[in-house]
């Protein structure tokens, strides 16, 4: 009798541990990261650190042909503000961009890599857990470029575990410019590819870069 009791605890004991363990994402990491779709559009909103400014725009993703379109949201009148459409093209180096209103373009070239919104296979696994509360809530991924012999990290991603879609990323790229970007409403896939294409009168386009005010 003595036995059966010490067996009944024992299996009582495996048990929770099994249950705290599936429970707990932090027990087990997964092996690599999940991987992001290539293609979808959606909105954003980026918040500068530095400035305290949030800009929120519509965004259309294409990791497998490395560009993006990103167009500026307009949020009530800003007297002499001016709202831009951007058109990242990286395999040629290129970025547009071209004022909403008159459609005036300016051509510049693309200093920095390409940098797609995935989790790369060496980043470091930090935590998983639910976004919202009962009834609504989605669960996520928390990755970073964080490493043993450094103190800080560069780069921290959210991606949801189901899909793989970003949730927000925070990219630290010196010690004074520090931009955390949410996404939401995401779609899989593009719907319009010529937004990618930029407009007539970038044919005659201006190299110098145009400020948002007067």
């Amino acid at each position: 009798m003595e036995n059966t009791k010490v067996v009944v605890l024992w299996l009582a004991f495996c048990v929770s541990l099994v249950i705290s363990t599936l429970g707990n994402p932090a027990v087990a990491p997964p092996a690599q990261p999940c991987l992001a779709p290539l293609q979808w559009e959606g909105r954003i909103v980026e918040y500068d650190h530095s400035t305290g400014r949030n800009s929120r725009a519509s965004m259309s993703y294409d990791g497998q042909n490395q560009r993006i379109r990103i167009l500026e949201q307009k949020k009530g009148h800003v007297p002499c503000k001016k709202y831009f459409e951007y058109i990242y093209l990286y395999q040629s180096g290129i970025m547009f961009q071209i004022e909403q209103v008159t459609k005036l373009c300016s051509k510049l070239a693309l200093t920095q890599a390409w940098d797609p919104f995935d989790i790369p296979l060496n980043s470091t696994y930090e935590d998983q857990y639910f976004i919202g509360g009962p009834g609504d809530m989605i669960e996520v991924q928390e990755w970073s470029d964080r490493k043993p012999a450094r103190q800080h990290e560069a780069w921290v991603g959210v991606y949801t575990v189901k899909d793989c879609y970003p949730v927000q990323e925070t990219y630290t790229r010196n010690s004074s410019v520090t931009t955390s970007t949410r996404f939401f409403d995401l779609a899989l896939g593009i719907s319009d590819p010529s937004v990618f294409t930029p407009p007539s009168t970038c044919q005659s386009a201006n190299p110098d870069k145009m400020r948002s005010n007067c």
